[in-house]
């Protein structure tokens, strides 16, 4: 006779040996403890997804490279957001940001300028800001909202595609007059130093060859000795010191100021670099010629460009007895607190001349020392306000122009960091001729070859004068002004010219 309980217990076994009788169903009936029957569950679980997960991997050991290589760029620091030749053949070009932290901008620093442009604007939608701050809008707005929920701006009205009208609040006013008092700047937000330093070894002079064909396009409207042109052609070329001395009136400084030419057109600036907290502009209108993006299908426009920086002329920049110490120095305005960068920084990746090197109101003495490191290192140690000295590139084709003798001027030492020092001679009878017959159509007369003969026969011969290039075009500027005076006919004659020299050799 079965016994009912061992029947259930058979069957909750399911064994056929209990069935059998063989083995008891009670040893086959284990009794587990909740704590045991759920850990029993979850490593069940845990085994079914590591077994899953293998499966996945198993076969596809590239998904494991993206996976570490992704791993490995979020642990990186941004890199500078722009493109250069290093690239390829695509020109040098700063690309738009996509985040603050890849513009190198902290939250704070965007708060500052926000807020400081809000205290003098009133109100501004966050298109508007952006446009001023030169950040893009969808930074803006996430920097704007922050803001909000900060309570140091409110929306005032909407404005369009999901934009709004902000203004600031009694807190977000406080706040700005508190950033006021330490600068007042709030133009477009400034690049980082390292972006600036990596622009300029990109866009750098050296490193390029100008042609000879390039070099005869910059100097095509001068006329200049072949025997020194074939010298200039390597001083360009090195991108480095250029000595030009020799009698006045010459054309140094003509020379001088063409030699940018030769390299390419247009380089790219920041308006401002930021340095723990101070803003040092770079961008100068007085001296920098801004080269708006054409209109159009090109590089240019395929890409979006960092519009903190902006797209100029490859900078050339003369200065001459007006220079002083305090121009080679970074100047602060103690009542704004923005920083001015010093004129060989606005001239990187360019040409500075000095002009009538020897005449400027601070020695040749003061100039020679403050330089004579950064001519041989190629960069250069600047002091910013608050007593931080950063290290910046120096990095341009420096021309000094004289006519005195460089010997007189400058020790050995110095001397030898000049590479190339080519002495602009005198121009010939025949190159003197020539001057005549190019500046005669530009002024509008005819080319008069007895009177021309006439003046140098009588004026120069004679007195054992010498040739200058730029005679021709000063004698006939005396004769143009002359007859148009008299309201007589431009035409050069004998007595023209003596009433030209009567003027202008009267103390020479």
């Amino acid at each position: 006779m079965s016994d009912p309980l061992k029947d259930l217990l058979s069957q909750l076994a399911g064994s056929d040996a209990a069935e059998s009788g063989e083995v008891d169903p009670w040893e086959l009936v284990e009794a587990v403890s909740p704590e045991e029957e759920l850990q029993s569950n979850g490593d069940k679980s845990l085994e079914a997804m590591i077994s899953r997960i293998n499966s996945m991997t198993s076969s596809g050991s590239d998904d494991e490279g993206a996976f570490a290589e992704t791993a490995r760029s979020e642990e990186t620091s941004p890199q500078p957001s722009m493109s250069s030749q290093e690239d390829g053949d695509m020109p040098f070009y700063p690309r738009e940001p996509e985040s603050l932290r890849e513009a190198h901008l902290t939250g704070t620093d965007v708060e500052a300028l926000c807020l400081k442009y809000l205290l003098t604007a009133g109100e501004a939608s966050g298109r508007e800001i952006g446009n001023q701050l030169s950040i893009p809008f969808l930074l803006m707005d996430e920097a704007l909202r922050k803001m909000k929920y900060d309570q140091l701006v409110v929306y005032k009205d909407t404005a369009q595609a999901g934009d709004y009208v902000y203004y600031l609040t009694d807190l977000g006013r406080e706040r700005a007059r508190r950033y006021n008092e330490h600068c007042t700047y709030y133009g477009a937000a400034p690049v980082s130093l390292k972006d600036y330093v990596a622009s300029v070894r990109a866009q750098s002079l050296e490193g390029q060859s100008p042609s000879v064909e390039a070099l005869e396009s910059a100097f095509e409207d001068l006329l200049i000795n072949k025997t020194m042109f074939r010298r200039l052609g390597p001083a360009i070329n090195s991108g480095r010191g250029l000595f030009l001395f020799g009698a006045p009136g010459n054309g140094k400084t003509s020379i001088a100021e063409r030699v940018t030419r030769a390299f390419g057109k247009h380089i790219w600036v920041p308006r401002a670099i930021g340095i723990d907290g101070e803003i040092l502009r770079v961008f100068d209108p007085a001296v920098h010629d801004e080269v708006p993006l054409e209109d159009g299908p090109g590089i240019m426009q395929q890409h979006r460009i960092d519009r903190r920086w902006v797209r100029i002329k490859r900078p050339t920049i003369v200065v001459g007895g007006e220079l002083t110490m305090d121009n080679l120095e970074i100047s602060t305005v103690a009542s704004t607190g923005v920083s001015e960068a010093p004129l060989q920084l606005k001239s990187n990746c360019g040409t500075l001349v000095i002009d009538d090197f020897g005449r400027q109101r601070m020695s040749t003495d003061e100039l020679l020392n403050r330089w004579i490191v950064p001519l041989e290192k190629r960069y250069d140690f600047l002091n910013m306000r608050g007593g931080k000295k950063i290290q910046v590139p120096f990095d341009q084709l420096i021309v000094f122009s004289t006519n005195l003798e460089p010997r007189d001027l400058c020790d050995d030492a110095f001397l030898r960091r000049i590479p190339y020092k080519i002495e602009v001679i005198d121009p010939t009878e025949q190159e003197f001729r020539q001057l005549f017959d190019i500046m005669c159509p530009m002024m509008g007369f005819m080319v008069n070859e007895s009177a021309i003969d006439y003046l140098i026969e009588n004026h120069y011969r004679k007195v054992d004068r010498p040739f200058r290039c730029c005679q021709p075009r000063d004698l006939l500027m005396q004769v143009r002004n002359m007859c148009l005076y008299e309201n007589a006919p431009l035409e050069l004659t004998n007595e023209h010219f003596d009433d030209a020299v009567d003027n202008y050799f009267a103390v020479m």
